[in-house]
């Protein structure tokens, strides 16, 4: 059975839905949290892809996250053998840094179930080509991508670029990878006593009847098209 390493970060929940669309192409997804873990369940060679998924951290807090440059460096190791990387969230802006783009602060944070457009060089794509032109994603970060040089970006917000390709390895700021299970945990780490955390808390509940169901069959559609990519 192919294999995929799946990073995992604190804060940052597990692959969810994922897991389906790996089994649905005959995968098995492994997670491993490299801040827990200084080695992965097995040598990277016995991988046949590698999914970073997000977390509470930012890739220019490396000093006090030093996991993040091992990552960074792993990320350059393994670009140029030609195996399927995806990177989602936090791990979509590690996957730019190693490639050669930039992360940047966001010029507004995107919290909720918000509108991504496809692009049109998205139409044809391996993993986002099933898509409609416009999608309602789960988004929670502050910061952006600066697509590495060569790259191809395949949908946008009004904010900034939610999902780009590299050869075979997409980037994708929103979180298709979140069921239910991984939003109540997020839920439940807000303190609701606090104005703030509490309008955040209110706002991603808010959309979780309309659009978590078609967001769990976006998300395992995605994987399955990613799992399928292995050799």
């Amino acid at each position: 059975m192919r294999r995929i390493l799946c990073i995992c970060h604190p804060g940052g929940g597990t692959s969810g839905v994922f897991h389906l669309g790996a089994a649905d192409a005959g995968c098995v997804i492994e997670e491993w949290t490299p801040a827990e873990l200084p080695e992965p369940p097995r040598p990277l060679e016995e991988y046949a892809g590698l999914i970073v998924l997000g977390g509470d951290q930012n890739v220019c807090e490396q000093d006090r996250h030093p996991y993040l440059t091992s990552e960074l460096a792993l990320l350059r190791d393994w670009l140029p053998g030609g195996r399927p990387v995806l990177g989602v969230c936090l791990g979509a802006q590690l996957l730019a840094e190693a490639a050669g783009g930039a992360v940047v602060r966001a010029s507004e944070r995107e919290l909720g179930w918000l509108d991504v457009e496809l692009l049109a060089a998205a139409a044809d794509d391996p993993l986002l080509g099933f898509a409609p032109e416009r999608v309602t994603a789960l988004q929670w970060h502050s910061y952006a991508v600066e697509p590495p040089p060569g790259a191809t970006v395949l949908a946008a917000s009004p904010v900034c670029p939610q999902a780009f390709r590299l050869g075979d390895a997409w980037g994708v700021q929103f979180h298709p990878e979140v069921d239910a299970a991984i939003l109540r945990g997020w839920l439940g780490d807000l303190d609701v006593a606090v104005r703030e955390q509490a309008a955040d808390a209110a706002v991603l509940q808010a959309g979780v009847a309309a659009h978590m169901e078609p967001w769990n069959a976006f998300g395992r559609e995605l994987s399955r098209r990613f799992a399928a990519r292995l050799i």
